[in-house]
């Protein structure tokens, strides 16, 4: 069974492998002869989390490859009424061919996972959103080349997208560097499993030191995942501490020459990026945007056929 789960739990040539296929499939060369790899299959996309890029990206990659889709939310299905998540993917195994899963809780993905007859997506949860990283690095290396070696540098909140380009350095060898306050650093046991694993991983609460000499520049909203933002009082703390992380176009002339910035989108214009910096020269967050279509072409192909593995 091939699930995509996370990054850090596949090795490196195949994840490699399948960007490959992804920039194959961007450039119309993965399927030789018009074949349709994934003609007479179905993905289930479950969500308990909304989305736009990763619903509309894996949708019109499964149609573009000759499969089918079919989309199932909490609230219009009976996981919103009690049924547990394993008797729901039993059931979808045997309906559908590979399943998406875009979950508020990691343990989730992991149950799903378990009980499956089918390969399970990652599709974000709480901990991880490899899908992102994997078009991240893509866009990376269309921009800059190849990304081992070089520096990337995280500024905001060490949040779930922050812990999968964590998890990237380790397979992919480049520089992590993560800046953040103090109270929202990434969480300290993934932080030493990828240091073990190899990670060379920078962690700063300085912004400024954090982008010194990188490449490219990543953050995310503020409050992408809510943790602990329940109240007004709460929202205004949470925002206070990240003011000093925005990226405006003063924090990006500190990191290298041509550097590029990267947002997985949405973004809240002047509040984790400025406007100039999001619609500039050295913004690459529209490529990153189609590349989640591309890197997961490369996905369902890897899992539905094994190419690559």
């Amino acid at each position: 069974m091939r699930h995509f789960l996370d990054i850090d739990r596949l090795p490196a040539d195949t994840l490699r492998s399948i960007l490959d296929l992804a920039v194959a499939y961007k450039r119309g060369e993965a399927a030789p002869g018009g074949e349709r790899p994934c003609a007479g299959k179905t993905l289930a996309m479950v969500f308990e989390k909304p989305s736009t890029r990763t619903r509309v990206s894996f949708e019109v990659g499964m149609k573009q490859m000759g499969g089918l889709v079919t989309i199932i939310s909490q609230s219009d299905s009976q996981m919103g009424r009690g049924e547990t998540i394993a008797d729901t993917t039993r059931v979808l195994s045997r309906y559908a061919d590979v399943i998406m899963f875009r979950t508020l809780r990691e343990s989730s993905l992991l149950d799903m996972a378990a009980h499956a007859g089918v390969p399970v997506i990652n599709g974000l949860t709480d901990k991880s959103h490899p899908c992102q990283i994997m078009a991240d690095i893509m866009t990376f290396e269309e921009a800059k080349g190849p990304i081992k070696g070089r520096t990337v540098a995280w500024v905001g909140d060490g949040n779930n997208v922050c812990a999968s380009w964590i998890h990237a350095a380790v397979h992919f060898g480049f520089q992590m560097r993560v800046a953040t306050p103090r109270a929202l650093a990434p969480e300290a046991r993934m932080v030493e499993r990828a240091r073990a694993a190899g990670a060379d991983l920078v962690l700063l609460t300085d912004a400024y030191e954090g982008v010194k000499g990188a490449d490219c520049i990543v953050t995310d909203t503020w409050l992408s995942m809510g943790h602990g933002v329940n109240t007004d009082a709460a929202l205004k703390a949470h925002i206070a501490q990240l003011e000093p992380y925005r990226v405006d176009e003063d924090l990006m002339d500190a990191a290298a020459p041509g550097a590029i910035f990267m947002h997985c989108l949405p973004a809240s214009r002047e509040r984790e990026v400025s406007g100039a910096v999001i619609d500039g020269p050295q913004s690459v967050v529209w490529d990153e945007a189609e590349n989640r279509m591309h890197v997961q072409k490369g996905i369902l192909h890897w899992c539905l056929s094994g190419a690559g593995a």
